[in-house]
């Protein structure tokens, strides 16, 4: 063990915080090597806490709605219908625990629509996704449609829907990824999959090092189609209609199927489907 990996109360304050939350010890060892602790290190960490969790009885499953503990989104213990977003009053359409959905009304203004697709229009190509092999991208024929990217603060328009959505979603601006919008055309999908990275893939440490796991999604449709592309979770059977001005959100806590968010983009059967998409992680994404 080097000089500069002591073991501080702190860390052993976090350790224990992070079972308490119900992370096993196999993913806190994951968590700690990649986040650059050598094995000697994270053995005297976790000295004695393995033992004693093979003796603590298995504690009362937790109520759906404390998994949201420390994960972006508004607060529904009220059951609201509408949100204040700070400049917008947004509706709640439809919510579900899990996964962890909402379905948001009247998230975006016509003209914010129209000005994000006029904006994204002349930087269009096909769209790549991350590439957890290698840390990289990648074209993917699961994925058919065209993309940009945008970056933090941009444009006018852009700013103001981060602002609406950190304040909508309780989570800081600086830990979203840039805004991407997205056109698919008829026939194009994006085939059923995960946002979080996989911990067990080669790429993904170099991919954390930005900014932690994704934690949750926000897709806003921008245009509907004539026909076709909802947003599907097929573990739980629920498709969202691609409603110009509406957004769907889910979260997830961990990088595992359990959280049940597959989901993806039926194919456009007629028409062009515009969306933007908002990735949150876990911090300062850089």
């Amino acid at each position: 063990m080097s000089a500069g990996q002591a073991i501080s109360p702190e860390l052993r304050e976090w350790i224990v915080a992070q079972l308490a939350a119900g992370h096993s010890v196999p993913s806190l060892r994951a968590a700690m090597r990649t986040s650059g602790w050598q094995d000697a290190a994270i053995d005297l960490a976790l000295q004695g806490i393995e033992r004693q969790a093979a003796v603590v009885p298995a504690a009362e499953p937790l109520p759906a709605e404390a998994s949201t503990a420390g994960l972006p989104g508004p607060d529904l213990s009220s059951s609201p219908l509408y949100i204040d977003a700070g400049d917008r009053r947004v509706q709640v359409l439809q919510t579900m625990r899990l996964p962890r959905v909402i379905v948001f009304g009247d998230l975006l203004s016509d003209e914010e629509c129209d000005g994000l697709i006029a904006a994204a229009r002349l930087r269009l190509a096909r769209s790549l996704t991350v590439e957890t092999q290698t840390g990289g991208e990648a074209l993917n024929v699961d994925r058919t449609s065209d993309g940009m990217f945008f970056e933090r603060g941009e444009n006018a328009i852009v700013a103001r829907l981060e602002q609406r959505i950190a304040v909508l979603l309780n989570w800081p601006i600086e830990f979203g990824e840039g805004l991407q919008v997205l056109r698919y055309a008829p026939g194009a999908q994006y085939r059923p999959h995960y946002d979080y990275f996989d911990p067990g893939e080669p790429g993904t440490p170099t991919i954390l090092r930005r900014g932690g796991q994704r934690v949750a999604t926000l897709v806003m449709y921008l245009q509907e189609p004539g026909q076709g592309g909802g947003t599907t979770f097929p573990d739980v059977g629920l498709e969202v209609a691609p409603k110009r001005g509406t957004g769907v959100f889910f979260s997830y806590d961990k990088p595992d199927p359990s959280t049940r968010t597959l989901h993806g983009g039926a194919p456009v059967l007629s028409g062009e489907k515009w969306v933007a998409t908002k990735w949150l992680r876990e911090r300062e994404f850089i």
